[in-house]
């Protein structure tokens, strides 16, 4: 089997993290890559779903934008409810 070098660049820290992550499992980046290349040929996808963090979407951001509106301008319904730590913590353990 002849093999090729692929370079790219990868930010520092992230690279580090990725490779303590790997050792851990037992691999190494070059092999880790190859699994990953080789379950997208196998797949004919990549291996895994790519999403967006739903706290981050456009709808949930323009809901939380105008809930914090109402709160600061008073017009939010229903009673504010301010609790110690340790009240929530009993109610957790009830």
């Amino acid at each position: 089997m002849k093999t090729t070098a692929i370079t790219f660049r990868m930010d520092d820290d992230l690279k580090k993290q990725t490779e303590k992550t790997l050792d851990e499992i037992g691999l190494n980046m070059s092999a880790a890559f190859t699994v990953f290349a080789k379950a997208i040929v196998r797949t004919g996808t990549i291996p895994f779903e790519l999403t967006i963090d739903p706290f981050y979407r456009a709808d949930n951001q323009k809901e939380l934008s105008r809930r914090i509106e109402l709160y600061e301008s008073g017009k939010t319904k229903g009673k504010q409810v301010s609790a110690t730590i340790e009240e929530l913590e009993a109610l957790a353990n009830v």
